[in-house]
């Protein structure tokens, strides 16, 4: 375990030297903050529209790093050849896979507390009452980030990092459609129906971590059922870890 802790401070070192991440960040700060001027422009809940607009920011600009960067967390070694140098150290592939994993989730968790700390700057600025539901709400999308790096890592693992994005993106896209597919599957055909139900049960339901409008209409959460949501996800980022450490232990990288 200490070995993969190393691998992830290296990896969260590496990470912090992408200038992309950095222009990720500070778009979607700025972003954050333009809603102070929109909130000028608008007559309607100017709370509402901050907290919209922030924090679909922080879950967009979350997503988009946590692919790009998650599809490149083995790929990368892979392209370089530096991935045989890498294995052939006294360490378990599953160690190598983790630390990567774990620098790239420190690397998120950074960039998650700069733009709610952005969110919170604007918040204060104009005098909007700041709720513990909003801190519930981050904590769920930084849950579905886990996820999502965990599916891109897994791809990265068995395909190449084109495929990763495409598969990683459909993954995410599906994920927020379940409900919709679920509903969809009752009017198809048994084959059909099959396919949709293998799906809502294969796939992360993704759309239980979406809580942003529930923090624009103050509408609680129960303790119970945001216990339920982070236990679904942090053991379905275990099962996905679980595969990729299985897929690449048995990958031949001669």
């Amino acid at each position: 375990m200490s070995r993969a802790l190393v691998i992830g401070v290296n990896t969260f070192r590496e990470t912090l030297r992408d200038k992309i991440l950095y222009n990720l960040v500070i778009f979607a700060l700025l972003l954050i903050g333009s809603s102070v001027l929109l909130v000028r422009l608008n007559y309607g809940d100017s709370a509402k529209l901050i907290l919209d607009l922030g924090l679909a920011s922080l879950n967009v600009f979350g997503i988009i790093m946590a692919i790009f960067l998650g599809i490149g967390l083995v790929s990368k070694e892979i392209d370089s050849r530096t991935i045989a140098t890498i294995i052939s150290k006294p360490m378990h592939r599953y160690e190598f896979l983790l630390g990567k994993y774990l620098g790239l989730l420190l690397t998120l968790g950074v960039n998650t507390l700069l733009m709610l700390a952005g969110l919170l700057g604007v918040l204060m600025l104009l005098e909007v009452p700041i709720e513990p539901l909003l801190f519930q709400t981050v904590l769920l999308i930084f849950v579905e980030l886990m996820i999502i790096t965990a599916v891109a890592l897994l791809f990265s693992t068995f395909t190449t990092t084109a495929m990763s994005a495409i598969f990683t993106l459909s993954v995410y896209v599906i994920g927020h459609l379940l409900r919709d597919l679920k509903t969809v599957s009752m009017k198809l055909d048994s084959g059909s129906r099959l396919l949709m139900n293998g799906l809502y049960y294969a796939l992360p339901n993704l759309e239980d971590f979406n809580r942003k409008s529930q923090v624009a209409y103050h509408i609680e959460m129960g303790t119970s059922e945001m216990v339920w949501t982070v236990a679904y996800g942090l053991l379905y980022t275990m099962f996905l870890l679980a595969m990729a450490a299985l897929i690449f232990q048995r990958r031949d990288f001669r």
